[in-house]
């Protein structure tokens, strides 16, 4: 019997429903908690809410899925026919979802791989379709977390906040780096490093900080083919915007993607939020 690579991934993957649908990926949803009420990521709560909740001081925290909930998708994934489990989660650094999806795969009916990717958004999406595509090429467990792992070595994330308030308060950031990046009423930007989120330079403007991410991201990219993915929370404008002008800028960009952050990257990050991601083919 041939064997079948199933990919599992959580809800801050991002992809788009149809590309999920279409490459067979599983995505488990993370909570937010807002107030005294839990809502799954992606399905109860949506970015426009969660962004009316932070804009309005309400309390917003987030939750890993459980180890229930995650065993439960494995069973029902098994059930539909996979021999094999790619799990494929955000960085271990930011959230506790790869430590839960691993004590649910000690107890699978099929074997899972858990991988920690240390990426996040449509970084975490792109290793996901680089797993699915080797999946569905054929590729053995050791091959489908080759590509994904070899397409999360290559990827870049950068992104501008208006404010580092709410990755300080969530525990994102350490308190002297956003101390550091509100002197003098600074804008910050940021990078993924490490599966950290790190402080990368001060601007003054936010005019200037966004063509500054332009400009990181254009020289990140340069010739190669790369799929580009552009990032906000309530700051569509700016988004696309944005994106217009990689689409000019990036001679190799084969797939650009604009979208919302949903409630759990948002929660952190606060409405105003513009990423890039880079991802070479």
């Amino acid at each position: 019997m041939s064997r079948h690579v199933a990919i599992v991934t959580d809800s801050t993957a991002y992809l788009p429903p149809r590309t999920m649908e279409r490459h067979g990926i599983t995505a488990v949803p993370l909570t937010v908690v807002l107030g005294d009420q839990a809502l799954e990521e992606g399905t109860e709560i949506s970015a426009r809410s969660l962004a009316q909740a932070l804009q309005k001081r309400r309390p917003v925290t987030t939750s890993r899925p459980s180890p229930e909930v995650f065993a439960s998708v494995y069973r029902r994934v098994a059930e539909s026919g996979a021999t094999d489990i790619v799990s494929l989660h955000l960085s271990a650094e930011i959230s506790g979802t790869y430590d839960a999806a691993v004590l649910a795969s000690r107890e699978a009916p099929v074997p899972v791989r858990v991988v920690d990717t240390g990426m996040v958004a449509m970084a975490l999406g792109f290793c996901a379709l680089a797993a699915a595509e080797s999946a569905e090429a054929g590729g053995t467990v050791d091959e489908v977390v080759t590509a994904a792992e070899k397409r999360a070595a290559g990827t870049s994330t950068y992104f501008y906040v208006d404010t580092l308030d709410y990755l300080r308060r969530g525990g994102r950031i350490g308190a002297a780096q956003a101390l550091l990046g509100s002197a003098l009423a600074v804008k910050p930007l940021l990078q993924l490093d490490g599966g950290r989120i790190e402080l990368l330079e001060k601007v003054r403007t936010a005019s200037k900080a966004i063509a500054r991410l332009e400009e990181i991201v254009a020289e990140r990219a340069g010739s190669a083919q790369v799929d580009i993915a552009v990032h906000h929370l309530a700051a569509p404008e700016r988004a696309s915007a944005l994106a217009d002008r990689l689409r000019a800028r990036v001679p190799g960009v084969v797939d650009l993607h604009v979208s919302e952050v949903g409630a759990v990257i948002g929660a952190h990050t606060g409405p105003g939020l513009l990423g890039a991601v880079v991802s070479p083919r």
